[in-house]
């Protein structure tokens, strides 16, 4: 059995398999077991991660990431976000605290593992520390605690101070500092198997590693694949155990407050706040943040019986000097549902990995608290569901819009919503649901959702009537239609007097289909006419007094950390398709400033000077907690497809820049018919660690659309024995002599990789070693003697059609790779061969189970090595129809399947690629 931290497995209770992509799927004996599994997996692959987490919550970042994380500790403290875990985590059940514990006692088992593979922890100089019980219930508040976007009420007072309260809801609209998604379901009578499908995307700030890991939880009670959050057991959000699948979106509800507090300070260094009985005492205590090449912070740490207070404090607002910007900054404290009520939710997590029906997990979610989500949910029977999960507390409009005063008690909170809202069926009578962060189901919960244009457009995409497959859904996923965009081009249209070029930039952008691609340059005129028109309304008069010497980032004490909720410049970005309409700007001016961008932008560009395609703009900007440990920084910047509202949701900061920093966090794809059916991919892979294989193997099939397989056959995957990694190397035949290289090929984190022609009696016993393993048994010759094997390949030399090649990495052999004419080979029998068809074999070696994963850098360059020939316009290969694992990594390369055929010694399924394909 494999070692996990320092046991075997049978000892941890638990063991580790992982596909091609390195997805791990656990195994255990037990629930217990397994959370410690999953806990253990976090830390080994996801170190500096979950770490970065840990101290996130207890507001220690700055130590080792300097003064720039400042901002954020202080609020993490003056939140008390970490005491806020605690709480919660005292008032779990037993059961779920047991396992909440386990998972923590397997993070803490792997840490030092984990730490010795990541090379941020020697480039930061700091070591892992040691989870609390509590620790992964923090990690999910600090990752959510502002998805319900309190800081927007700071600007709502700032447009209310300055354009007066009429204005309050001027810019309401989904902008940067929330986070939305895509979902949508498809009834059984809307798909080919005849089964709900459910899909989507995640839209959150890509980071790097990903905020989403791949996994397989299975044990006897359950077997779950769905997406975790690192640092958090169970699969929140997204999962399909089989009977049942589920999926969210952020219902952009609000269910945290701001109060403007009065606070004193007491003869005795006491502290007291107004409250609706008169003045109370209020806690308050000191901490000191320590910062990597500075001074430790002091801050004082006060709550009110409101909560915590994370704006100003007893010397700020009528307390401080006339005139002083302290003055500026009344104490503002916060309160959020977890802090009033001590309960997340977690008792949810273990109830969703044990459902199996759609009612199951309907139960399960009226205990959900934070963040407040929109479910879709599906079982094998037909059932679905599309309902509101969350806290919700039952208060005056005016909390959800603004800051409310303390003192009042109008204001106070009474109880929560209950029921949730939800469909009377979970679809509609077109067998579909979607939910896209638009003002549906929790419209009466929120303030600002996002616009309808990609619910709307994902309802038109999948049409009243037809039936789509689980691979029909990537379409959707990709779709770059910009229906935001219609306003400003409808007043573009109504330009006139333009210089020339000005006119042909007019008219070249009317004739544009809306669709953001990323190898078209249209795109990229749109934007810049855009983000010219966003310049000139935010330097209107209507709105100087936000954007000018005045705009509240600059003139306001408001805490660093809220400034993005702050910037004008982006808020009036976001708004756009509002404002380009609205009664505060005179139709007149909308139209000169219209005019005065479109002349601009032409002005820019001219034949000499041609916009780039949008994609070469338009690049993915991920957030990196110690960017210098990374190899290749630049392979994680791809160029992009999509804007802030299209169905592809990579956003750009309209007026501010071109480059994403959000978008699909995850896609993801559950088949209730065949789970095996399902898909799914991240925007980075499965490792946490640069330079690791798999770090982000997945990148280029999220930058392009494409879904990897769900692998839930365990034969198909690969048993993690980290010991056997080691024997396996020292057994490895030594390299052959240094034999006429056939092709070459350096690939960068993998090593170099030579073709050299097979010696059939000097390669004998590695042949024969290799293909009389159980694992090769689709080759043909396991019960071959050594004699056979080499007439076999003896027979292969002498031919000028075929050739066997002996594959080397770093030279050491790894793989035998053979090739033929089709023409001149039985295959010809079975299929019509093309002038150009180049046939190949492929046996992976020993390597294969002892490093997986490589099999695909193997099979890319195989791939190369075909077309380097011009004369080679199409490659073939025919594996035994059995072998599903060859199949899928064939289909993962590009080729498309072709029939089955029947051969003298098995049943083959043919594939193809195209040399065009490959190259495209």
């Amino acid at each position: 059995m494999g070692t996990v931290g320092g046991s075997t497995t049978s000892e941890a209770g638990f063991e580790v398999f992982r596909d091609d992509w390195g997805i791990p799927h656990l195994r255990a004996e037990s629930a217990l077991a397994l959370a410690r599994a999953q806990g253990h997996n976090a830390a080994t692959d996801r170190a500096w991660q979950v770490e970065t987490e840990r101290h996130r919550l207890q507001g220690t970042t700055a130590a080792f990431l300097g003064e720039a994380a400042l901002g954020w500790d202080r609020f993490a403290r003056q939140a008390r976000l970490d005491d806020t875990a605690r709480r919660c985590f005292d008032r779990l059940d037993p059961g779920t605290a047991a396992w909440v514990t386990a998972y923590v006692d397997g993070v803490n088992a792997g840490l030092a593992e984990g730490a010795r593979r990541s090379p941020e922890f020697a480039a930061a100089g700091l070591a892992p520390g040691r989870w609390q019980p509590w620790t992964p219930l923090g990690v999910w508040l600090s990752t959510h605690i502002l998805f319900a976007g309190f800081p927007t009420k700071l600007w709502r007072e700032e447009v209310a101070r300055r354009l007066g309260d009429d204005a309050i809801t001027l810019f309401a609209t989904d902008g940067p500092g929330t986070s939305g998604s895509n979902g949508w379901l498809l009834t059984g009578e809307r798909t080919v198997s005849g089964a709900p499908v459910i899909a989507g995307d995640p839209h959150r700030f890509i980071e790097d590693p990903g905020v989403y890991q791949q996994i397989r939880l299975a044990c006897p009670e359950f077997d779950v694949v769905g997406l975790a959050v690192p640092g958090v057991p169970g699969l929140a959000h997204f999962g399909h155990t089989g009977g049942v699948a589920w999926a969210i979106t952020n219902a952009m509800a609000d269910y945290q407050d701001l109060y403007r507090e009065q606070l004193r300070r007491t003869a005795d260094g006491g502290v007291e706040a107004l409250g609706p009985e008169g003045w109370e005492t209020a806690h308050v205590h000191t901490e000191s943040i320590a910062v990597s090449g500075g001074e430790p912070v002091g801050i004082e740490v006060v709550e009110t019986a409101r909560g915590p207070v994370i704006v100003g404090g007893p010397d700020t607002g009528a307390e401080a000097e006339a005139g002083s910007p302290a003055a500026d900054a009344p104490a503002l404290s916060l309160r959020y549902p977890p802090r009033v009520t001590g309960l997340l939710g977690f008792e949810v997590l273990p109830a969703l990995l044990r459902a199996r029906t759609v009612g199951d997990v309907d139960t399960a979610l009226d205990g959900w608290v934070e963040p407040v989500n929109v479910v879709l949910a599906a079982d094998t029977t037909g059932a679905t569901l599309h309902r509101v999960a969350g806290y919700v507390p039952v208060r005056p409009r005016e909390n959800q819009l603004r800051v409310v005063p303390a003192h009042d008690p109008a204001y106070a909170w009474h109880g929560r919503h209950a029921p949730m809202p939800r469909t009377a069926s979970g679809a509609d009578a077109t067998g579909t649901a979607v939910m896209a962060n638009e003002r549906g189901l929790a419209a009466p919960l929120g303030v600002e959702f996002a616009p309808a244009h990609r619910a709307e457009r994902i309802r038109e995409l999948l049409g009243t009537g037809g039936r789509r497959s689980a691979e029909d859904m990537a379409a959707i996923h990709m779709d770059t239609r910009l229906a935001s965009a219609r306003p400003l081009l409808a007043l573009l249209a109504d330009t006139a007097e333009l210089s020339p070029g000005a006119a042909e930039l007019r008219d070249r952008l009317l004739r544009w289909d809306r669709h953001m691609e990323a190898a078209a340059t249209d795109p990229t005129l749109y934007s810049a006419l855009r983000a010219e028109v966003v310049h000139r309304l935010a330097a209107h008069p209507a709105l100087s007094v936000l954007t000018g010497a005045a705009d509240p980032v600059r003139s306001t004490a408001h805490p660093e950390l809220f400034r993005p909720w702050l910037a004008a410049v982006p808020r009036v970005g976001y708004a756009l398709e509002t404002l380009i309409g609205h009664e505060l700007f005179p139709y007149e001016d909308r139209l000169a400033a219209v005019t005065a961008a479109v002349e601009a932008v032409a002005a820019r560009y001219d034949e000499e000077n041609p916009p780039l395609p949008w994609g070469e703009v338009h690049r993915l900007a991920p957030w990196q907690a110690w960017p210098d440990t990374d190899p290749d920084p630049e392979a994680s910047r791809p160029g992009l497809a999509g804007d802030h509202d299209c169905v592809l949701s990579t956003s750009s900061v309209p007026g501010i820049t071109d480059h994403g920093a959000r978008g699909p966090a995850a896609r993801y794809v559950w088949d209730l018919a065949r789970r095996e059916d399902s898909l799914w991919v991240v925007p980075f892979g499965a490792s946490g660690i640069p330079g690791d294989a798999h770090h982000r193997d997945q990148l280029p099939l999220w930058t392009k659309g494409g879904l990897a397989p769900v692998v839930t056959d365990w034969k198909l995957l690969h048993r993690d024995r980290p010991e056997e990694r080691t024997e396996v190397t020292a057994a490895r035949p030594a390299a052959p002599e240094r034999r006429e290289t056939v092709y070459e090929q350096d690939v960068d984190g993998f090593g170099t990789v030579r073709l050299v022609s097979v010696d059939p009696l000097a390669d004998l016993d590695l042949i024969h070693s290799w293909v009389g393993e159980e694992r090769a048994r689709f080759w043909g010759m396991t019960e071959s003697s050594r004699e056979e094997v080499l007439e076999a390949y003896t027979f292969l030399d002498s031919l000028t059609t075929h050739h066997g090649y002996l594959v080397l990495r770093d030279d050491v052999p790894v793989a035998i790779y053979q090739t033929y004419d089709p023409a001149e080979d039985p295959l010809a029998d079975c299929y019509e061969v093309r002038p150009g068809d180049f046939g190949v074999h492929l046996l992976m070696g020993p390597s294969d189970k002892a490093e997986p994963g490589f099999t695909g850098v193997l099979l890319a360059v195989f791939v190369a090595h075909a077309f380097s020939d011009p004369a080679h316009l199409r490659v073939v290969v025919e594996p035994d129809a059995r072998n599903e694992r060859a199949i899928a990594r064939m289909v993962r390369a590009g080729f498309e399947l072709g029939p089955e055929i029947d051969k003298p010694e098995k049943r083959a399924r043919l594939a193809f690629l195209e040399r065009p394909a490959h190259f495209r």
